[in-house]
């Protein structure tokens, strides 16, 4: 990941609506949820959320995908692995510690 890509990543997370929204998508895999869906549950208004959610889909974060009249939301898990492991590629000097070992051993991926 190259830094800019990180930083709009950190940039999308570091609010607390964006931040609440991601996260009840990552427990929402792998179905997702829809737009509405995950409005009320996160007790905002929808067009509120839709600006959140274009800020996490432009950090590559969430992706969507129309069913029906709805749009589901589904959170990028390859980006965030890839950001976590952007975070602790330096760890230790490159010496290969646990905590980075561990990242390139997850097998949390989008899709599994």
């Amino acid at each position: 990941m190259e830094t800019e890509t990180a930083l709009a990543c950190l940039a999308a997370l570091s609010q607390q609506t964006r931040l609440e929204a991601f996260r009840a998508l990552v427990c929402a895999e792998p179905k997702g949820l829809p737009a509405g869906e995950l409005a009320r549950f996160l007790s905002v208004p929808q067009n509120t959320l839709s600006a959140h959610l274009n800020v996490l889909s432009h950090a590559k974060l969430v992706t969507s995908a129309r069913n029906g009249r709805s749009v589901v939301y589904r959170a990028d898990l390859s980006q965030l692995n890839a950001l976590s492991r952007f975070l602790v590629e330096d760890c230790c000097g490159g010496a290969g510690c646990a905590p980075a070992q561990i990242l390139s051993l997850s097998k949390c991926e989008s899709g599994q």
